[in-house]
This record gives C-alpha cells, sequence and structure tokens, in this order.
C-alpha cells in the first residue's frame, strides 16, 4: 500500500471467537434438505409467520403458501450451488457464460405472473417475507457478480453456513472505505508502473510480468493486514515466475535498487560468496512488514522453473517454523500461502500430492491459501486443451477447499476474495482456493509472440483497458478521487523507481542471508579434509544403558504383538551382552541420543513407523485396541516424529526439504519404500537437494534413506541409483554413503547434526544387512571417541605386507566378497568399503594404500551393472590415489555386472549366476569351481 500501515478497511473488527456459535441461523436448505421439503413443516412455519403478521390462513392458502416457500428455497439452493456458473468472471469477455436454465425462477415453477407476488422466505437472504423478482436481484448480486463462490461441495455444515453468512445479503458483501479504496488503486498503480518501467529500462529482458493481473497485489496485502489481526505472525510465499519480481518489490518490499542490481546483471550476493546463483526470478527473499502496529514476518521460497515444484517446500517450511512456535496444534501463527498458474494448478499432479497433505497428522499446516493467476491460457495452449474440468481449480475440491472465482478486473472483489480466504482460514484450519480471472498482456514472456497461436485473446487484449484505468474510473464516479489524483500518485511512485534505478549503479551487495535466525552458529564448512571429518559422535555409557532400557521396556497395560516380544526380548539380550547390535537397534541409538542433547528427530516415509521390512517398529500398536506407543518419544528434551506419509514421493520429499530448509536443528530423514521409488522426486533431488544451496544460498540438511541392494528380486526394487546421486556430486554440494555396520551408521546420523554445516545426507540403506550376522556392532563401538569412519578396514585382514590384490566396494557385496575369499583360504587379498562416496575420502586411501608395499592388483568391485552404481564415478578418484601412494598398480580394474538396460535381471537363477561370476572376478578366482554365496544370505521379509 504506499504508505506502511495505509489500510483498505470494511469498517469491520475481527470477530471474538467464532461466528458460527451463534444460534439465530436462517433456515438453511443445504444443511437440512429434507426438513425443509417437509411440507408438514413449512406448512407450521408459514402459518406462525402469517399469525405474527396478524393474519389468519384458510387451509388452502397455507398449503399454497408453503409450496411457495419450498421452491423458493430450492431457487436460493441452486444459485448457491450453481450460481458462480453464470458469475461474470471474465475482464475480456470471451468466455460466454449463459444464465443456467435452473436458475430462472420458472424452471421451479414460478411463472412472470408470480415474480411479484410476496412469498415467506424464513430469514434467507434477510428477507422475512420478498418477492421472488427482489429474491432473484439479490440471488444474483450475491453470486453471479464479480464473485462466484464454489462451496456447496464441503461437507461441512459450519463452514457452508460461515461463508453464506459473509456473502448472502441485501446489502452488497464489498463494501470498503473511501481510505481503503484509494489504498487498493495505489497498489494497483504501483504494480502497472513497475512492469512499465522495467519495460521500458530494460527492452527485451524477460521479467514475466504482472500485466493484467495487478489486482494480485492490493489482495496480497489483505492477507498480510487481516492476517495480523487474527493471529498470523508469520507467512511463507511459493510461486512461479508470473508477477514474482512485482511481489517481491511491491508486497515483499525488496528494494528496486536491489532488483535494478540484478537487471545489470549484479549478483544478490557479495562477490566472494561463491554459487552459481540463479535468475532474478527464481529468488527469494525475506522482510518484515508492519499494518496496524503489528509485524508480520515474511519470506518467499526460491524455486526453479519447474511448475508448482515449490509448493510441498512451502508447506513443509511452514510445518517446522509452527513446530519451533509451538503453534503445530492451532496452526494461528504461521501461514503458507502459494501462488499458481491456472495451467500448472490444473496440469501438475504435485498440485494434487500438496493439496492432500492438508488434514494429515505431521503434515497439516492449518490451511494454505492458494491464490491462482488465471490467464485462461497456458504457455500458448488454451484451456480446452489444458484440462478437462471447467476451472483449474477443480482439483482443490478433493479436498473440501472453497474456491472463490473472481473477476481480475475487479481489485475490490479480488481483495475481498483474500479478506474472506484469511478469516475462512484462521477459523476453520482449511485449505482455500481464489481463482483470479485475468489475462496476460504480452506472452509467455515479453518477447514472446502470442497472436501466432491466440489472435482473437490478443485482439481482445490490445483494446482492453488497464485494470487501473478501470478502477479510477469507477472510484472517480464515486467521488473517492479527483481528477488529478492518478496522475499525482504515478507521478511520485515513478520519481521513486528512477531514483532507486539511479542508486542501483552503485548498489553492491554487503552481506549474504545464510545463516540468520535458527541457523546462527552455523556456517560454510572449512575445506581442510580432518576438520571435516574429526567430529567425535561417540556417547556415553550411562546414556547408552539408558537408552536401552527405553528401547526394550513395554508398558504394563500395553499388548504388544508376539513376534515383537520376541524382537524386544533380542533387543533385551544385546544390551546386557553387549554383543551383536543390528541395523534399527543403532538407529534407534543415534535417535535417542539426539534427543536426549535437544535435536529433533523427523523421519517420515510410507512405511517409516514399521518399518518396509519389519525391522525398525518405532511405533508399538496395541493388538486389542489399537492404541499406539512410541518408545523414543518418552526420551526428554527433543521431539520424535516418526510418520507413515501418503504414498508420495514427489510431494513428500519437498515437504521434508523445507521442513530441513527451516530447522537446522532437527535431524529430518526421508525413508523410500525401495530407494528406487526415489526417481518419483526426481525434480526435487535435482533441483531442490542438490543445487539449492549453489543457487540460492540455502544449505539443508536432509537426509534420504534409500534401501538399495541385489538380493534376486528384479528390477524394480534392487537398485536405488547411486549413480544419479553422484553425477549430481560437485562443489561439496551434498553427502552419498552406503554403509555397512549399525555403529557407522548412527556416527553418520550423528554427524549430521554435531557438524556446524548442513548438507544433504543420501543413504543407501541395506535390505538384507539388516539381519545379516556379520553386518552388526558391538558396545564399545558407539561409545566415547568414536566417530564416522569414511572406508572400513577388512573385517579379518591380511597383514599389509602380505597384500597383493586390493578389492574395493561398497555395501553389501563387501560381505559377499569377504565370505567367499576366507572359504577359498585366500590370505592375500583385503576387502575395503567405501562407505562414503562423496566427498570421496581419498586421504584416508591414500594412507591406506602406502601401507601395501606389495600391491599388485587394485579392482572395484560392485553388484550393479557397469554403466549404473559407482565405478564411473570413482575411476578417477582411484587413479588419483593410486598415483598418490606410489604402489605398483596406477590403475583400477573393474569387476561387476556388465552393462545394463536395466538394473537388474528378473530371474532369481540368473541373478545368482550373475553375483558368482562378479566375486569371482573380484577375487580373481576366474576359472576355478563356483563359488557359492552364503545361502542366508536373502532378504527374509
Amino acid at each position: 500500500m504506499g504508505v506502511e500501515g495505509q489500510t483498505f478497511e470494511t469498517g469491520q473488527e475481527p470477530r471474538e471467537g467464532p461466528s458460527w456459535q451463534r444460534s439465530n441461523w436462517p433456515l438453511d436448505v443445504a444443511d437440512d434438505l429434507n426438513a425443509a421439503l417437509d411440507p408438514t413443516r413449512m406448512a407450521v412455519e408459514v402459518k406462525a409467520a402469517a399469525e405474527a403478521k396478524g393474519k389468519t390462513l384458510s387451509g388452502a392458502e397455507i398449503e399454497k403458501a408453503a409450496g411457495d416457500s419450498i421452491r423458493a428455497m430450492m431457487l436460493i439452493r441452486t444459485y448457491r450451488v450453481r450460481g458462480h456458473l453464470a458469475s461474470n468472471l471474465d475482464p475480456l469477455g470471451l468466455s460466454h457464460r449463459d444464465l443456467p436454465g435452473d436458475l430462472d425462477p420458472e424452471y421451479h415453477g414460478f411463472s412472470k405472473d408470480d415474480l411479484d407476488r410476496e412469498i415467506y422466505l424464513g430469514g434467507n437472504l434477510g428477507f422475512e417475507y420478498g418477492t421472488i423478482r427482489e429474491l432473484v436481484e439479490v440471488l444474483r448480486a450475491n453470486y453471479c457478480g464479480p464473485v462466484g463462490l464454489e462451496y456447496m461441495h464441503i461437507s461441512d455444515i459450519e463452514e457452508r453456513r460461515f461463508l453464506q453468512e459473509r456473502l448472502e445479503g441485501k446489502e452488497n458483501a464489498i463494501s470498503f472505505t473511501a481510505e481503503g479504496k484509494r489504498a487498493i488503486l495505489n497498489k494497483v498503480i504501483q504494480g502497472e508502473q513497475f512492469e512499465n518501467f522495467l519495460g521500458k529500462k530494460y527492452v527485451g529482458t524477460k521479467r514475466f510480468g504482472l500485466d493484467g493481473g495487478e489486482a494480485m497485489l492490493p489482495a496480497l496485502e489483505a492477507v498480510i493486514k487481516y492476517g495480523g489481526q487474527y493471529g498470523i505472525r508469520e507467512i511463507v510465499y511459493g510461486m512461479a515466475h508470473r508477477g514474482r519480481l512485482n511481489i517481491l518489490a511491491n508486497v515483499m518490499a525488496k528494494p528496486y535498487r536491489v532488483i535494478f542490481h540484478e537487471f545489470h546483471g549484479g549478483t544478490a550476493n557479495p562477490q566472494d560468496v561463491g554459487g552459481s546463483g540463479d535468475v532474478k526470478y527464481h529468488l527469494g527473499t525475506s522482510t518484515d512488514r508492519e499494518f496496524d502496529g503489528i509485524t508480520v514476518h515474511m519470506s518467499l521460497v526460491p524455486n526453479p522453473s519447474h511448475l508448482e515444484a515449490v509448493d510441498p517446500v512451502v508447506l513443509g517450511k511452514v510445518r517446522a517454523q509452527q513446530v519451533m512456535r509451538q503453534d503445530d496444534a492451532k496452526h494461528e501463527q504461521v501461514l503458507p500461502v502459494l501462488i499458481h498458474g491456472d495451467a500448472a494448478f490444473a496440469g501438475q499432479g504435485i498440485v494434487w500430492e500438496t493439496l492432500s497433505f492438508s488434514g494429515i497428522r505431521g503434515y497439516n499446516t492449518g490451511g494454505c491459501i492458494h491464490f491462482v493467476i488465471n490467464n485462461q491460457i497456458g504457455f500458448t495452449t488454451s484451456p480446452q486443451f489444458a484440462r478437462s474440468s471447467p476451472y483449474p481449480s477443480d482439483v482443490a475440491k478433493g479436498v473440501q477447499a472453497p474456491i472463490f472465482h473472481v473477476n481480475g478486473d475487479d481489485p475490490e472483489a479480488v481483495t475481498y476474495a483474500c479478506k474472506m480466504a484469511i478469516e475462512f482460514r484462521q477459523h476453520f484450519g482449511r485449505d482455500i482456493v481464489i481463482d483470479m480471472w485475468c489475462y496476460r498482456r504480452f506472452g509467455h514472456n515479453e518477447g514472446d509472440e502470442p497472436s501466432f497461436t491466440q489472435p482473437l485473446m490478443y485482439k481482445a487484449i490490445k483494446s482492453h483497458p488497464k485494470v487501473s484505468k478501470i478502477y479510477a474510473e469507477r472510484l472517480a464516479e464515486e467521488g473517492v478521487i479527483d481528477a488529478n489524483w492518478v496522475d499525482e500518485t504515478t507521478r511520485s511512485y515513478t520519481d521513486h523507481l528512477q531514483a532507486e534505478f539511479d542508486a542501483a549503479e552503485s548498489y553492491k551487495p554487503n552481506r549474504a542471508d545464510w545463516f540468520g535466525g535458527r541457523w546462527s552458529g552455523l556456517h560454510v564448512p572449512p575445506d581442510n579434509e580432518t576438520a571435516r571429518r574429526g567430529v567425535e559422535s561417540g556417547i556415553e555409557r550411562k546414556l547408552f544403558d539408558s537408552l536401552g532400557r527405553k528401547l526394550t521396556e513395554v508398558p504394563g497395560d500395553l499388548n504388544i504383538h508376539k513376534t515383537l516380544g520376541r524382537i524386544l526380548d533380542a533387543k533385551k539380550a544385546m544390551f546386557e551382552s553387549g554383543e551383536n547390535f543390528d541395523w534399527a537397534t543403532g538407529e534407534a541409538l543415534a535417535f535417542g541420543s539426539l534427543l536426549s542433547e535437544g535435536y529433533g528427530v523427523r523421519l517420515s516415509g510410507q512405511d517409516s513407523g514399521r518399518g518396509t521390512f519389519s525391522q525398525r517398529h518405532a511405533v508399538w500398536i496395541d493388538q486389542e485396541n489399537e492404541s499406539k506407543y512410541t518408545p523414543l518419544s518418552q526420551v526428554p528434551h527433543g521431539r520424535f516424529d516418526v510418520l507413515d506419509s501418503p504414498l508420495s514421493e514427489y510431494g513428500v520429499l519437498g515437504f521434508e526439504y523445507g521442513y530441513a530448509l527451516a530447522d537446522p536443528k532437527a535431524l529430518v530423514m526421508w525413508e523410500a519404500q525401495f530407494g528406487d521409488f526415489a526417481n518419483g522426486a526426481q525434480i526435487t533431488i535435482d533441483q531442490f537437494i542438490a543445487s539449492g544451496e549453489a543457487k540460492w544460498l540455502r544449505a539443508n540438511g536432509l537426509v534420504m534413506l534409500l534401501p538399495h541392494g541385489y538380493e534376486g528380486q528384479g528390477p524394480e526394487h534392487s537398485s536405488a541409483r547411486p549413480e544419479r546421486f553422484l553425477q549430481l556430486c560437485a562443489e561439496d554440494n551434498m553427502q552419498v554413503c552406503n554403509i555397512t555396520t549399525p555403529a557407522n551408521y548412527f556416527h553418520v546420523l550423528r554427524r549430521q547434526m554435531l557438524r556446524n554445516f548442513r548438507k544433504p545426507l543420501i543413504i543407501m540403506t541395506p535390505k538384507s544387512l539388516l539381519r545379516h550376522k556379520m553386518a552388526v556392532s558391538n558396545r564399545e563401538e558407539f561409545l566415547g571417541d568414536q566417530h564416522f569412519m569414511r572406508i572400513k578396514s577388512d573385517t579379518s585382514p591380511p597383514a599389509d605386507e602380505k597384500i597383493k590384490r586390493l578389492v574395493l566396494c561398497t555395501g553389501k557385496v563387501a560381505f559377499d566378497l569377504i565370505e567367499a575369499r576366507d572359504a577359498a583360504g585366500d590370505d592375500t587379498t583385503s576387502i575395503v568399503r567405501i562407505e562414503q562416496l562423496y566427498p570421496f575420502p581419498g586421504e584416508p586411501l591414500t594412507v591406506r594404500l602406502k601401507r601395501m608395499t606389495n600391491l599388485e592388483t587394485v579392482v572395484w568391485a560392485q553388484e550393479e551393472p557397469k554403466n549404473q552404481g559407482y565405478w564411473k564415478f570413482v575411476e578417477p578418484y582411484l587413479e588419483q590415489c593410486l598415483q598418490d601412494s606410489d604402489v605398483a598398480p596406477q590403475r583400477a580394474t573393474y569387476a561387476g555386472r556388465d552393462a545394463s538396460a536395466s538394473p537388474a535381471t528378473g530371474l532369481a537363477s540368473r541373478h545368482k549366476e550373475q553375483q558368482q561370476r562378479l566375486i569371482a572376478a573380484a577375487l580373481g578366482h576366474d576359472g576355478k569351481e563356483d563359488l557359492e554365496l552364503n545361502p542366508k544370505d536373502k532378504l527374509r521379509n
């Protein structure tokens, strides 16, 4: 609004308590249709109403009057359900929206002679008695004007009543003070002039302007203003390109000189910060805005070009902020606002994945405001070719969100819809959609020619007046502004833009907004390898034993599954003996120890509570009443959330990335049901996890747990596609690990939180190793000054001087190799596991190589096909290590499956044959008798 605190009041203060608690509601046929259609009940009401007016009706008169009332109620209901179909939405007038036949009184049995006859209406729309002509006039004003409301698909009676109360009535619901109207026009003018200024100063430069949709600006300010009055203290926005620069400047208050500096080719951050940067219409920002003495913090999440990909990220960030504010039960203080394009909202599946979070435990944010900039076109695709539904917003009906369709040439209507949206959200904690019908004055970008594909639309746009002109003429007729107001307002604003443009020439950013607020104390990691490795992550024996009790003690009133009872008995034996700790127990110890130190732990995935392979059992279910008990929730100081997520990868991974973006003091993990399911979330991996820090200077400590391992179970669930993650590794952007022992897994999870920086961590988690006899740890490996081992030595190594053959590998295949080597009595071959693939542990590997003075052969062995897995990534690193160590071989050789289009064979016999061959090749046993793999080395579940 030009001046902070300038308002567009409706003259109404926020209500104290929910308005639906009032008892004087009129009869609502939407809520009690059967009762309303009951002639006997209606006859009683008609008779009582007539007597209250001093009239006495005969039986026949009562019957006729009751019939008239029932038909009038049906007419009202029809407008509530279908009135939006006749609303005045398209600023260009190209969408033909004839009045549906069932909105005509004649359809309901009223002839022209009946239109002016008084009928009992029972208080609906403010009428005790009224004529059909009066009734239809009010209904069309309420439901067929510049706002068309869809809400009768909502099952909750109170939510429908809430919306009806605010939209229906003889008086126009859209009412603003003169000051409020001037504030709305001022914001529209700012939006238009900002785009005009950019168009003149940066001819031919893409800006994805808001031209034609400027009414969104005062509407979003209404969200801030009224949101503050209703308790909102923080708003997190997500949006794509269109209008983003305008939102940054005129809603988020990003300094104009900074935006102009970026147009001049400057960076948003100091030159010494590094990173690749991104185009200006992908960048985010944060700021504080104050209205009426209430400060609201706002942030716009940076996003890639991939449409709607930012949606779940925003919700995850909001959820984290709510948890940190202890607002995750009421959701009153932090609001998500997502701004969509019409074609993307209808066309992108991630929209539904995001909507589906709205009512789910652990993901609910108490309602998101969805604002659709409905250009009535995609890039070049018209709506009839872009979707099968009447509106782009129809997908939101699946979560029973009310939908306001609004004419973008009426800024008051758009602003009113947003005021209603924030009030509804704060009352009910539900999603709501504003579908603003507007147009895109230029092409997809300012250099595009739209009339190639939509000549009639763009002929109409060319002659269509701008929003500010239409609204200014209306306000002039109302006497709200005088003849000079627009010119003076425009001149003042453009003068300010010019001054900021001039200042941009000398502007230099003086800081990078990396590590403020919750991120204080964290920073960019040092380059020194030893410093990065050297984090002691062992725990004290006292804590270790205490966690053991927490993880094995069953409350007396809990009836656990008998198999779980045996599992817990086995765990007790581990803690008593100090031996044979398995993967799940090592993980639980990591979680519990971090919780005891005050960190949060959040694990989500499609089967994370039990674990896909029945290995975790983080939640115990009573077998008689299905009540739940979570042992780790009993650990003091931290918060533990383990969530069985929706059957979604793209949406849930984005959500968890957003959560980790907001809270670096929580260990945030997403677990795939099987590792290859991560490919459903590849956009989030590529555009956020791998490159977000380089593009936007946004660190993130998200952990991905991806079950991986070749067990003869076919191509779909063998490989987590580690090669894809390794291909994305560069500039110290993330960590990729394939870990083989519970203790090392324990330490890598603790290292993730104990270091003073955050990087995404990708772990190829095991399947068969969850219960493998060799994949166990002892108590001492978890205690004291222990730390994560980036490489792991042989379990039964030959003396260094005896080693002639070194087999390097990672993951489960190491144990197959060790068993085969030991069975063959080979005492000259050493098998070393690379537990961390990136950043590659070149320094400790080189030290290890130097000790093998008689080394003749170095082999890289893997289960994955040659064109997949790790080989192509590790080969140059191995070559460098061999050169640095001055040992005899200068190159490593490959042992593994041949290149393949599919990750694995679907035939168990072929898998076994391939596995035997690759092990024989790795150990140099080619031509000898087949080496049988351990028959117990199979996935049990």
